[in-house]
């Protein structure tokens, strides 16, 4: 794994524990000579989670729709700040540039970018690993819906698995280096007949 693609808030949001962690995570990457792909603003977390990287030395690469250069205040002291036309071509080149991608909290923009990457992984696009940086309980309740989906028989268990969850950085990207991807098809009802009633278990 040479680069990392982090979703994070355009807002710092409310405690600072939340500033500290994306600090302490582009940190972590810079230290560990991995390249930060990140959305290209220089505001919120994505402003603090880029700063911490270069300070300590990181590459970071920023990608930003045109429309948002202003509004997001598009970082012009990163490594390199690619502007383009819209946010698919953004999710796309972000996805392409990086070999896992992590969340950090943030709002709707943040939870649409992870589960799109953890979407694609469910269905064999890629075999990159995503990770949840779960900051100070952060993502409890985003966490319980998803064993409850899986427990309702709308995710399978092992695709349940593919989301790697950690509280601290260092912790995270340790399990993102040894991943090892299992697949499956996603859809269940076509295979239940088929399989013995333990197919949960």
């Amino acid at each position: 794994m040479n680069s990392v693609c982090v979703y994070c808030g355009s807002n710092l949001g409310g405690p600072p524990v939340y500033r500290q962690v994306a600090e302490a995570l582009g940190r972590e990457l810079a230290g560990r000579g991995l390249r930060l792909i990140y959305g290209g603003g220089n505001i919120g977390l994505m402003g603090a989670l880029a700063n911490a990287a270069l300070a300590a030395g990181g590459e970071v690469v920023g990608v930003i729709p045109d429309d948002l250069l202003r509004k997001e205040v598009g970082h012009r002291g990163v490594t390199e700040l690619h502007v383009v036309g819209s946010m698919h071509q953004r999710k796309q080149m972000m996805a392409d540039l990086s070999d896992g991608f992590i969340a950090l909290p943030g709002g709707l923009g943040t939870l649409e970018e992870l589960f799109e990457a953890l979407t694609w992984s469910q269905l064999s696009l890629h075999i990159k690993p995503c990770g949840l940086l779960n900051v100070d309980g952060f993502f409890d309740a985003l966490l319980a819906y998803l064993d409850h989906a899986r427990d309702q028989r709308f995710i399978k268990p092992v695709h349940r698995a593919l989301l790697l969850e950690e509280s601290d950085p260092a912790a995270l990207l340790e399990r993102m280096l040894t991943y090892e991807s299992t697949h499956d098809d996603k859809w269940i009802e076509r295979e239940v007949s088929q399989r013995s009633p333990d197919f949960f278990e």
